[in-house]
Formats: C-alpha cells, sequence, structure tokens
C-alpha cells in the first residue's frame, strides 16, 4: 500500500476541476493518474460575441493574408477560431500567451511561432513582440469580452496597427446544488483556479468555503485576480501549466488525513 501511496500523491483527494470539454477532461485524466477523484463542474462557459459581424470580417482579413500576426490570449479564443474554421495563411505568424494557450492552438492544427519566455501575459506578450518587431505590422488580437484591450494599446503605442476583435463572451454556469453542498461542507479538498472570472465565479457559488479546502491558483496574475475577488489563494503554480498546478497540490497533505492515519 505504501509504494502505490508514494505513486499517487493525490490519493483520496477530491478536487473540483472549474471547466468542462476537452480541456477539463485532460485535466481529469491527470488528476486521476495521481489517485484523486476529478469532480468536474464547469464555473464558466463561453458564449458567442454580441457583434459576429466584425469577427467574421477579422477572420475573412485573417483568411486573405491581410494581417502579420494574430495574437490569442486564451485557450476558449482557439475553441472560437476551431469552431468557426478559422483560416490562418502561413504568411500569418500566431503568437500564444502562455503554453496552455499554444498547446490548445497546436491541437487543433495551428503553428504558433511566439510565446513569451517569462512573463506569460498580455503586457509580456506585447513586450516580446515589439522587441521582435522593429517595423510597423498589422497584427489583429482576438480578446474576450471581459479582457482589458492592455496588449492592443501597447502594440499601437509601439507603432502597430492593430485590430482589436471580441471573439467571445465569458459568462457564469450555475453548478449543481450537490456540489454547491460537498464544497461547503468540505467534502471537496481542492479547488482549481485557472483563471479571473473562474475566481469569481467560485467568489459568487460557494459564498461558505471551509478554512481547510485548499485553493490553487495556475499563476501569479490568476492569484492576484483571486485576491481582489475575495479568495484566500492557499498556493500558486510554478508555471502556468495544469501539470504545474496539480503538482504544486499534490505538495499538500490531504486535510483531515493526520486524523484518520495518527502514526
Amino acid at each position: 500500500m505504501t509504494n502505490s501511496k508514494q505513486a499517487r500523491p493525490l490519493d483520496g483527494w477530491r478536487i473540483l476541476v472549474p471547466r468542462g470539454g476537452p480541456w477539463g477532461d485532460g485535466v481529469a485524466a491527470s488528476l486521476r493518474a495521481q489517485g484523486a477523484v476529478p469532480v468536474v463542474a464547469p464555473l464558466i462557459n463561453f458564449a458567442p460575441t454580441t457583434d459576429q459581424a466584425a469577427l467574421d470580417v477579422a477572420f475573412a482579413r485573417l483568411a486573405a493574408g491581410e494581417y502579420d500576426w494574430l495574437t490569442v490570449t486564451s485557450a476558449t479564443t482557439v475553441d472560437v477560431m476551431f469552431a468557426q474554421r478559422a483560416e490562418v495563411p502561413r504568411t500569418t505568424r500566431i503568437a500564444a500567451v502562455g503554453e496552455t494557450t499554444a498547446a490548445a492552438l497546436q491541437a487543433v492544427g495551428y503553428d504558433v511561432a511566439l510565446v513569451p519566455e517569462r512573463d506569460n501575459s498580455a503586457e509580456g506578450m506585447a513586450q516580446q513582440l515589439i522587441g521582435l518587431e522593429t517595423e510597423p505590422r498589422r497584427i489583429l488580437s482576438l480578446r474576450s469580452e471581459i479582457a482589458k484591450p492592455v496588449l492592443s494599446v501597447l502594440l499601437r503605442d509601439a507603432g502597430h496597427d492593430v485590430d482589436s476583435v471580441v471573439a467571445y463572451r465569458t459568462v457564469g454556469v450555475p453548478v449543481t446544488e450537490r456540489i454547491k453542498r460537498d464544497v461547503e461542507n468540505g467534502r471537496i479538498n481542492a479547488i482549481l483556479i485557472t483563471s479571473g472570472s473562474v475566481a469569481a465565479q467560485v467568489r459568487e457559488q460557494f459564498p461558505e468555503i471551509p478554512d481547510e479546502t485548499l485553493l490553487a491558483a495556475i499563476g501569479p496574475r490568476t492569484a492576484s485576480d483571486a485576491g481582489k475577488a475575495g479568495l484566500p489563494i492557499t498556493v500558486i503554480a510554478d508555471h502556468q501549466t495544469v501539470d504545474a498546478l496539480i503538482e504544486a497540490v499534490s505538495s499538500f497533505t490531504l486535510p483531515h488525513a493526520a486524523d484518520e492515519h495518527s502514526s
């Protein structure tokens, strides 16, 4: 028993996965491999943009080769691109904000030319692009409705021609009463916080989270957004990847485990 316990550091843990779809399935599989019981409870989903015409025009220009760069700041944007069969010609290079977004792009057949080396944020991506491109370029920036246009502003200030287009809206998804009860009763041992919008939904949908429930943020920016939403983050992943997030959780002892195994 001891060996399997060492091999599976999350034995006995019940962990809430806040997004569904292929992403949620992948995270659930990784958690199971570590011995945990994943509870997939999508807290956010994406809804169509309120200005589909603008997005259609942007995708047509993209396919026609009018852009030097396409910037993608979330895996959800990739879902929208894939659903709408967005065509990215070889003459257009794609910049992804981080490894998760880059992996999502590659999974559906898009090539990624740039991922920020250090700062996986809109600012980090802008600084790297500005350093790389000294001549003015035409750039398409796809974003969520709630995202601040930080990237577009920085790129425009550096002399680039940027079309900033809303690709989707983020909407909250109410969880079942059972999951709400399980969180409030402490039956869920950890909650993965993967974005600011997830943090806002966790705060809103679970007003009473027990102190011993571990709240794990995927990176410093998400932790900061969670703090603003009033969520006390327990641990922050070293890298903005799901593997690093799961590893951060596995470094903790299962709450109450000491009471059950007082050896």
